[in-house]
């Protein structure tokens, strides 16, 4: 892969952090949320997207209003989600509100749909945890139809029939760029594939070299349906600092307690110091200096063969200004980083190549 494809992104799940040891209000995270992917965009970073959460910690459960907040303070990055629950969500409003943000930003919006590893918008918005499957297939199929069709007509189980409907504000002609999350499941991988959507990774836990299967199901899977090759893309958590010591430090503090309460909540290991450390070496948490990090993300763009890499910069009382230092290594540091090294590796390549042709000549 050429090193100038290969984009950047933020993920932003609204977690709220700390600053000078004093936690800050919900209002704050919001208009701070704002602030960093403004920040995002001077340090050159390609995208900036928000998730989708209700339970406390987060302030991300209205995700188009806060693209739409973002989209009125910068200019170029693009915007997007770091997992809409489809499941939970109506498709002709969302449609309704990215066609509205992907006008209001001037084309730079897009999408990435899932179907919930926290299901706490199920008995929220009044539906079955039982019909989890049925929920998101179907939606995904009225909702891609809504996109790609200029008048849908369509019938199901989970919401009204529509009959030669038209939606506006129209969005741009075949809709906005529209992933498909996945956090595992091969069923999704090849949904992804027979909708003809790119693949987002969402590694969060253990060594990441796993999910090459995925990665080769989901290119056969595309040409078994008729599909070009599409990107690959990936999901991590990770904190930048100026050592791999303070990094390590940093993130541990915040990450401990949170994963802690995740444990008692889904019943997997308690994060002992010995198994984080693990995580950092070889694991799926991208922790470290601008080198530490940028050299695992190079790892991943070859065994994973991603296009994309998003950092979740967030967790939960993680102080501002380490934020904000990821933030800014992330964009001057580790992304020019990683396709000098990209570049070397591709100039490496065809240097080998062409010494193999010529001595077959």
């Amino acid at each position: 892969m050429p090193a100038s494809d290969l984009e950047f992104g933020l993920n932003s799940f609204g977690d709220v952090p700390t600053h000078h040891g004093r936690t800050l209000s919900d209002a704050e995270t919001v208009r701070l949320v704002v602030d960093e992917a403004r920040q995002a965009e001077r340090v050159g970073l390609d995208i900036f997207s928000v998730g989708e959460h209700y339970r406390e910690g987060y302030v991300d459960s209205a995700t188009p209003v806060l693209l739409a907040g973002i989209a009125t303070a910068t200019e170029r990055i693009r915007l997007g989600t770091a997992v809409t629950v489809l499941s939970t969500n109506d498709p002709v409003r969302l449609y309704n509100e990215f066609s509205t943000l992907d006008a209001l930003s001037n084309g730079r919006s897009q999408m990435v749909l899932g179907r919930a590893s926290q299901t706490q918008s199920f008995p929220l918005f009044g539906y079955n945890l039982e019909d989890y499957e049925t929920l998101f297939e179907e939606k995904l199929d009225l909702f891609m139809k809504l996109q790609r069709e200029e008048s849908v007509t369509w019938q199901g189980t989970v919401r009204t029939p529509l009959v030669d409907e038209t939606l506006h504000p129209r969005m741009r002609p075949g809709g906005i760029p529209t992933w498909i999350g996945v956090g595992g499941s091969p069923n999704s991988v090849i949904r992804a594939a027979r909708y003809g959507l790119p693949l987002l990774l969402a590694i969060i836990g253990g060594e990441p070299e796993r999910f090459a299967g995925h990665v080769d199901l989901y290119y056969r899977a595309l040409e078994q349906f008729g599909h070009p090759r599409l990107p690959v893309g990936q999901h991590a958590l990770g904190l930048i600092a100026d050592t791999d010591e303070e990094a390590a430090e940093t993130w541990w503090r915040s990450w401990q307690p949170l994963v802690t309460m995740m444990g008692r909540e889904r019943g997997f290991y308690p994060p002992t110091r010995e198994r984080y450390e693990l995580e950092l070496a070889t694991g799926a948490l991208f922790v470290g200096s601008p080198e530490t990090v940028a050299q695992k993300i190079v790892r991943m763009t070859r065994e994973l063969h991603i296009s994309r890499f998003d950092l979740k910069y967030d967790i939960g009382g993680l102080p501002v200004e380490a934020r904000a230092r990821t933030i800014e290594l992330f964009g001057t540091r580790v992304a020019p980083r990683v396709q000098e090294l990209l570049a070397e590796a591709s100039d490496s390549d065809s240097a080998s190549d062409s010494d193999s042709d010529s001595a077959h000549e």
